[in-house]
């Protein structure tokens, strides 16, 4: 897809937006019942949640389209319509930019410093160089992973959770595009194996 016409689909794409907790944020309020659950809140900025917005119709339902400097991912879900969250990106001279395949995906995954990462931070990364940190609830790739390979390549970026979840909106990785962990868990769902992704 030439930038130009990418570019020129991008312009609907924050128009009629409807957030998902739009019923919940503009109907009257009611007494809860005693039992009742707070509402899901995250530490990030309301943009950020999870919205359905009205895109051009010619976007390939299915793929995923990064937008790093306004900190959106837009999963295409039907002719004109995505899914769009919020997400961190890599600080400036680290951004990925240009088009992958989403090849591996990975529950609650391990993660290992790349030996960049260590050459550039070691007193954070050295510790972890031979073996690495296992998945769970304390590793930095969050509860849900999706490796993103170009030519049957791993690129080493990865759309995945965080423990991090305040850094949303913000140019703070190593490169790869960080979730608020429950909407990276609803991505990791829908997204199959073999999704194309651009990032712009």
């Amino acid at each position: 897809m030439y930038r130009r016409t990418f570019l020129t689909s991008l312009a609907a794409l924050g128009v009629a937006a409807k957030p998902l907790f739009a019923q919940a944020a503009t109907a009257p309020a009611a007494p809860a019942p005693a039992a009742a659950a707070p509402a899901k809140t995250w530490p990030i900025a309301p943009q950020f949640y999870p919205t359905e917005v009205e895109v051009k119709p010619d976007l390939a339902v299915g793929s995923i389209i990064v937008v790093s400097d306004k900190f959106f991912l837009y999963h295409i879900i039907a002719p004109g319509k995505a899914m769009r969250y919020g997400v961190a990106v890599g600080r400036a001279e680290l951004q990925f930019r240009g088009q992958a395949t989403v090849a591996r995906k990975v529950e609650w995954p391990s993660w290992k410093p790349t030996p960049e990462m260590v050459k550039r931070s070691p007193g954070h990364y050295a510790k972890y160089a031979e073996t690495g940190m296992a998945g769970g609830p304390g590793n930095p790739l969050g509860a849900r992973a999706m490796y993103l390979y170009q030519n049957g390549h791993d690129t080493g970026i990865r759309i995945h959770g965080t423990v991090e979840p305040s850094s949303i909106g913000h140019a703070v990785s190593n490169g790869c595009l960080r979730m608020v962990n429950d909407h990276v868990m609803a991505l990791y769902k829908v997204v199959e194996l073999g999704t194309p992704v651009t990032v712009y």
